[in-house]
């Protein structure tokens, strides 16, 4: 494909239809202090191909890896230990170039495998329908959130969302918000041991097209949902409930069992590595049969060929690329397919024994750690209840603290002041994530740095 620039007479002439005085309008929505003005500064205007790999792997030797570290980083994003089978299937051609599969007839096993990862998710979810992916799992709940619109009809606009919502989250649900007409119900967390599902459910009322929450919620906690549904449903409304560990769903209840009417998450931690921030997976499942119709993304489904032979087919494509775009239930509904398949071999390869076997683990190491660091002098447990993560106060600025151990190489957790900056009420908060590649001798470390950092 030919690179075609445009002239001033084109740039003018778009301008000119779209209605804006220049380019710099196009970027109207960026914060000022996020654009740049000129050249970046102390980079080189050209450099020659050898100068850069140098400069780059200079810059690399700068990173800490999650392998090389005591490593306690979660809240979304978890290390789990991906079988090297993974990336053996995932790497074969038939996998690896292809893409959305719009002619049946040659895509019969990327088909396939999209029906069978379906199926994985709907029963991971307690769903009787799942899609056959999301970009992610920030932009799915985004997508439930619009779904829960469709189906009031327009007629209810208050989104209600938990306080004990990722916060990264209910961002990307308040961006999407601006372009429509739903009015955001938020609030922040409390430091306490259990989530305030009493002030969730007085949110709660006849306006409120859905409330969306989290299980286990950024702090760590599990609670039931079945109120929450309950109180939602009385008031005409949906439950949405996000999951970003799938693993947990290997040892507590799914959401579907306690109620949701949409259950969507982040599907990283199987099959999908760290990755510096992505790709990742986002994953999306309804419990009611009613509401497919109006499911964003692309959904498989199995039938017979003209000879009666079993075959597989996208039965329904509600995107913009295969609709008319008002009729289109979502823009921004990319099926991360190699991800998807990922997912899909390694749940394969745990199967439902290995699920829960591994889900034990984890939660067994986190019970370990939540015993010993609970004996660190300043240090107290928030969590009566959780799964692999859990929260501690440490009485100080906890940003201060997990930036001194990350230079002896512990990746202690993540700050509650990095993930909400305006409350200072959980400045001394640390969320902290065990998984199975977690040691007892990392813990130890963690435990005496700690020791040592807060005496």
């Amino acid at each position: 494909m030919r690179y075609l620039p445009l002239t001033e007479a084109d740039r003018s002439a778009m301008l000119e239809t779209i209605g804006a005085p220049d380019v710099d309008a196009l970027f109207s929505d960026v914060p000022e202090e996020a654009r740049l003005t000129g050249p970046i500064e102390g980079l080189p205007m050209h450099a020659s191909e050898m100068a850069v790999e140098k400069h780059m792997r200079r810059l690399s030797k700068k990173n800490l890896a999650a392998s090389d570290a005591a490593f306690f980083l979660g809240a979304g994003a978890y290390k789990h230990h991906v079988p090297a089978s993974v990336d053996h299937i995932i790497q074969r051609g038939e996998f690896l170039t292809a893409y959305t599969p719009y002619q049946p007839e040659i895509a019969q096993g990327t088909l396939q495998m999209l029906f069978e990862f379906q199926t994985q998710v709907a029963r991971l979810y307690g769903c009787h329908v799942a899609n056959a992916s999301m970009y992610d799992g920030s932009t799915a709940c985004w997508e439930a959130v619009a779904m829960a619109s469709r189906i009031a009809r327009g007629k209810k606009r208050k989104v209600v969302l938990s306080g004990a919502l990722h916060p990264h989250y209910a961002e990307v649900v308040k961006t999407m918000a601006k372009f429509t007409e739903d009015e955001i119900a938020h609030a922040s967390p409390a430091l306490q041991a259990q989530p305030d599902n009493d002030g969730l459910i007085a949110r709660i009322d006849d306006d409120t097209s859905c409330v969306v929450v989290q299980y286990p919620d950024i702090l760590g906690r599990v609670t039931d949902l079945q109120p929450i549904a309950d109180a939602a449903h009385e008031k005409g409304a949906l439950l949405i409930v996000v999951n970003t560990e799938p693993v947990a769903l290997g040892a507590i209840k799914s959401p579907g069992e306690m109620g949701a009417d949409i259950v969507v998450g982040e599907g990283q931690s199987l099959g999908v590595g760290l990755q510096f921030g992505g790709p990742y997976l986002g994953l999306f499942a309804v419990t009611s049969q009613k509401h497919v119709r109006q499911m964003p993304g692309r959904l498989c489904g199995e039938t017979v060929d003209a000879e009666g032979k079993r075959g597989f087919v996208l039965t329904l494509s509600t995107r913009e690329q295969h609709i008319r775009r008002e009729k289109a239930t979502s823009n921004i509904c990319t099926n991360s397919g190699l991800c998807a398949l990922a997912f899909s071999v390694h749940m394969t390869l745990l199967g439902e024994k290995g699920l829960r076997r591994l889900a034990l683990e984890n939660h067994r190491l986190a019970c370990h750690a939540v015993e010993r660091l609970s004996k660190v002098p300043g240090v107290t447990v928030l969590n009566d209840s959780f799964f692999n993560e859990f929260t501690i106060r440490l009485g100080t600025d906890a940003r201060k603290v997990v930036r001194t151990l990350a230079e002896r190489d512990i990746l202690a957790g993540v700050s509650l002041g990095r993930l909400f900056p305006d409350n200072a009420d959980l400045a001394d908060g640390l969320l902290v994530a065990v998984t199975e590649t977690t040691t007892e001798e990392d813990i130890e470390t963690l435990a005496s740095a700690l020791e040592e950092v807060l005496s």
